[in-house]
């Protein structure tokens, strides 16, 4: 019964301790190798995370030989766990890493067993004691012992990639005070990471992602495509078709972005049919460890050599900087020769609704106002098309969302109050069009930008011209004698208005626009990298913006009254002086009846020349404008310690009001 109860056939007590030492010797060797005997039996229960590994002795066995015994059995132990891991984790489809790590394993396993050989045939010569066993197999023990921690910790996770890179190299440097263990253990994570190193080669010098398990800590979304750099207003192309995704390898960590950028530029030349390989001068096969982390060197020649291609790519090849300078030309209005004759040809169909207004013939307008000036001369003129918004600045700054700069305050409705009538002239807009891969840089976001900067400018050049023309109504009529009258009063408010929109026009061109720009652009030609020419792009953009106050909706909405004031009164003007004026026949014009009269213009002026209503009218619209202009000043010099730029035009604004009282 005993027999039976304990599984053991015979006892080994009733043999001579010394005998019992030798079949101890054989048994122990034999499980040393995962091969149970007579007197020593394995047994192995299956538990919930990982199974437990027991060792049964016959209790006869003499006690000091079963304590020798037990001494060696976390080495056979951890060679069973060795061993079932690498049988498990061989196939490929538990990833590269993990083929690679079993495969570094598996050759241990076979020094080990070799050693076990070597073991076994000095016992067969009878040079080996069970003391002398487990003196040989103390070296041995150790490596072992640390490699079955990190198996345990890796099935128990069942991890894989860079997270079994990460535990090798945690339990390396676990293992400082041991010299033998930490080099094997490094060792071992120079095997394991050999076939991650391969999928980071061919990324860091072709552009590739060669990562058939998803180990490599580089996402690819391939749903997104180059061309929707022209229609997101997000861009998300560049930011992630290429991501960084969980699981970076610790020694890869410091360098994850550069390596992330490398094959990113890479990338962009391939779709440029530009050569993507890095030169075999620059290459160097990548190894984690040794020569002082001379992966870390190639890492950083292969992305200066992918940023320099690419950044002369963009420059030279693709004339970066001539088309921007192409694009301030006619979005910043920078040339204005083509914008005096475009809005002279256009100005019936801008005057129309915008549902009303014919986007073709305002583009086959632009397109003659382009090839009829100075414009034709640009190469690159013809990008340019026209747009016709549905809603007005105002509003569609409402909606603007930029998340480099402070967003417009939603909660403002004031600011989103849709105008009751706007034309195409609130509206209108022009495009660019932008090909791969100048889209990287002028994308949808950074169109959209300068056309909130072009449709402000563009209503301030309207709202300037129709003031010109009341101007020069005014100007007709000098042959008079208008002093003291309602003529001479208006005449003042005209000039007051043209000061203030001249004032404005100055400071968005040339305290904002200008400087902003030359300082874009010579950084521009010191950039290194794409990300760095799209960085200080962007910070022009998002810079002139705020100085231009489309950021800044309580100063913007007092421009945008005064302005609408300015175009009222000037839409007001013909019959302010008409009113005033004593025509021969109600066809006659202005300039005709002065011309008939000139000589007698003390009498030219009607005898109503102090007539309620346009008397009235001057002075509402000239307390209105001074009330606005004098608050605008306010918070400008207000604001402007806040926001230092606005002091500029807050000298020109207030240098306005100023004179127009002296006046």
């Amino acid at each position: 019964m005993n027999q039976m109860a304990t599984g053991f056939e015979n006892h080994i007590g009733y043999y001579d301790p010394a005998v019992q030492e030798l079949i101890v010797i054989d048994e122990v060797l034999s499980t040393m190798v995962g091969v149970e005997g007579h007197y020593i039996l394995i047994k192995t229960l299956r538990g919930k995370k990982d199974d437990i590994i027991n060792f049964l002795v016959d209790p006869s066995m003499d006690l000091a030989l079963q304590e020798l015994a037990k001494r060696i059995f976390p080495l056979c132990k951890s060679f069973l766990l060795i061993n079932q891991f690498v049988e498990s984790r061989s196939q490929f489809q538990n990833g590269l890493v993990n083929h690679a790590f079993s495969a570094a394993l598996r050759a241990f396993l076979l020094d080990y067993q070799a050693m076990v050989a070597q073991l076994e045939h000095q016992f067969r010569l009878g040079r080996l004691s069970l003391q002398g066993l487990w003196f040989y197999c103390q070296p041995m023990m150790r490596s072992m012992q640390a490699l079955s921690t990190v198996i345990q910790k890796a099935s128990v996770n069942n991890i894989s990639g860079s997270a079994v890179l990460n535990l090798l190299q945690s339990q390396a440097k676990a293992m400082a005070g041991d010299n033998a263990v930490r080099l094997l253990l490094e060792k071992m994570t120079q095997c394991a990471s050999s076939a991650y190193m391969s999928i980071l080669e061919r990324w860091v010098y072709e552009g590739v992602i060669d990562d058939p398990y998803g180990e490599f800590f580089i996402a690819e979304d391939k749903s997104l495509q180059k061309e929707s750099l022209t229609q997101d207003y997000e861009a998300k192309y560049w930011r992630q078709r290429y991501s960084l995704k969980d699981g970076i390898p610790s020694f890869l960590a410091n360098i994850a972005g550069t390596i992330l950028t490398t094959g990113k530029y890479l990338n962009v030349m391939r779709e440029c049919g530009h050569n993507v390989q890095v030169p075999p001068s620059e290459k160097s096969k990548l190894m984690s460890f040794g020569s002082n982390h001379h992966y870390l060197e190639c890492i950083k020649a292969a992305y200066n050599f992918a940023s320099g291609e690419l950044v002369n790519l963009i420059k030279e090849k693709y004339d970066l900087t001539g088309k921007l300078r192409s694009i301030k030309h006619y979005l910043l209005l920078d040339q204005g020769d083509f914008l005096v004759h475009f809005m002279d040809i256009a100005r019936d169909e801008l005057g129309k609704k915008p549902d009303e207004v014919s986007v073709e013939k305002l583009q086959s307008l632009l397109d003659l106002a382009l090839r009829t000036t100075a414009a034709a001369v640009d190469p690159y003129h013809e990008g340019l098309t026209c747009i016709v918004e549905r809603s007005s600045l105002l509003k569609r700054l409402g909606t603007f969302n930029v998340t480099e700069v402070s967003q417009i305050d939603s909660s403002n409705n004031d600011i989103l109050e849709e105008p009751v009538s706007i034309t195409g002239l609130e509206t209108f807009s022009l495009s660019y069009k932008v090909h791969w891969p100048l889209s990287i840089v002028l994308s949808r976001k950074a169109l959209t930008k300068y056309q909130l900067i072009f449709r402000f400018l563009f209503h301030c050049k309207h709202v300037d011209r129709q003031l010109c023309g009341a101007w020069q109504t005014h100007q007709g009529v000098r042959a008079l004698n208008t002093r003291g009258t309602a003529i001479s009063r208006s005449s003042l408010l005209c000039r007051s208005m043209l000061k203030f929109i001249n004032s404005l026009l100055h400071y968005l061109t040339f305290e904002v626009i200008e400087p902003n720009w030359h300082m874009m652009y010579s950084r521009l030609q010191s950039a290194n990298s794409i990300d760095e020419v799209i960085q200080h792009h962007d910070f022009f953009l998002d810079k002139c913006l705020r100085e231009c106050l489309l950021l800044l909706p309580e100063l913007l909405k007092k421009v945008e009254r005064l302005k609408s004031m300015c175009l009222q009164y000037a839409a007001a003007t013909q019959w302010l002086i008409s009113s005033s004026i004593v025509l021969h026949s109600p066809n006659e014009s202005i300039v005709d009846s002065i011309k008939a009269k000139q000589g007698k213009s003390g009498q030219v002026l009607k005898s109503t020349t102090r007539n309620a209503a346009v008397t009235d009218s001057i002075l509402k619209f000239e307390k209105e404008f001074n009330t606005e202009l004098q608050s605008l000043g306010s918070i400008l010099s207000s604001s402007s310690q806040a926001e230092p730029y606005l002091a500029h035009l807050a000298q020109w604004v207030l240098g306005v009001k100023h004179e127009q009282n002296g006046l």
